[in-house]
């Protein structure tokens, strides 16, 4: 359950800024840092696809999984438990990378961006515990 909590914030934080890169919205209240800077930077794409468009896949994706574990015929499937942890350790390395990118490239820090790293970070601890029952409740 705190994995799908962490995973419905992400997929607000990321909204949010998805909104914002793709036109929706015309400007981002961000107390602390510059997100906008951040936002329209060139390392906020990927391929052309924009990191936070990627950030919101990846948290609607964790946040199904997660629900999905809620559910008795999944509790113990070590398939929704190892996606939950493969995806939020990708999610950490790449998280890891903007955060260099932004304190050493660009100079510039966006709070929500931070968030995002923390609740990825977060997701990924919870999730291994889940991940080593799994592989017990499978032997």
């Amino acid at each position: 359950m705190a994995i799908a909590i962490l995973a419905l914030i992400g997929v607000f934080d990321a909204a949010y800024l998805s909104m914002y890169k793709l036109g929706f919205i015309n400007g981002l209240t961000c107390t602390v840092g510059s997100c906008e800077q951040v936002q329209n930077s060139p390392q906020a794409a990927l391929f052309g696809i924009p990191v936070s468009v990627l950030g919101l896949g990846a948290y609607v994706t964790l946040l199904a999984l997660a629900l999905a574990g809620l559910q008795p015929r999944f509790e113990q499937d070590r398939r929704v438990a190892t996606a939950i942890t493969a995806i939020s350790a990708v999610g950490v390395v790449f998280s890891a990378y903007l955060t260099y990118v932004e304190a050493r490239v660009i100079y510039m820090w966006c709070q929500y961006c931070v968030i995002s790293a923390i609740l990825i970070t977060l997701i990924f601890l919870l999730s291994l515990p889940g991940l080593r029952r799994a592989r017990a409740a499978a032997v």
